[in-house]
């Protein structure tokens, strides 16, 4: 039986920009990440957020060895440290990964149709949910063949510049 449930926008209708390249006009795609675990661990890059220097409170990077304000050894204070989120920013895409594990594709080279997600993930598309017929309202960044194990996406890929098939 052909997919052609399109899903519910809980970004209402009028809404160009929730979950939404609004110059592109293409949403963004949500995908699990263990549907692209192997590329996503070996390409993505952990994020930290703001991490404070517990002597004098100053704003660090993961990077440094000592504080700039106080000097204090930074060495131990990132034993311990969590990543917050994980992202990949290159070859076209740009893609962050939430506390779930989703992982939100903000700009890509692909797109493909897609069921609107839900209301976790207003106005975006779920890529486990592929439409069988083409709905530009439901338009999203997706990856390409060659982020899965058998170099095949579950879904159909477009090229975004010339919209032909991939």
């Amino acid at each position: 039986m052909a997919n052609q449930n399109v899903g519910i926008n809980y970004a209402g209708k009028y809404d160009m920009t929730v979950n939404r390249d609004a110059e592109a006009g293409i949403r963004f795609g949500v995908i699990h990440q263990n549907e692209v675990m192997e590329v996503w661990c070996e390409e993505s890059e952990a994020e930290y957020g703001v991490i404070e220097c517990s002597s004098c409170g100053d704003d660090l990077s993961i990077d440094m060895d000592e504080c700039p304000n106080c000097e204090a050894d930074l060495v131990s204070e990132f034993d311990f440290a969590e990543p917050i989120a994980f992202s990949y920013i290159k070859d076209g895409y740009k893609c962050f990964s939430n506390e779930y594990g989703d992982i939100f594709i903000e700009k890509a080279p692909y797109y493909t149709y897609a069921q609107f997600c839900s209301p976790c993930a207003p106005g975006a598309c779920h890529l486990s949910n592929p439409l069988d017929m083409p709905n530009d309202n439901n338009k999203c960044y997706c990856f390409g063949h060659d982020w899965f194990d058998n170099e095949k996406a579950p879904y159909p890929v477009y090229d975004v510049e010339t919209g032909q098939l991939v």
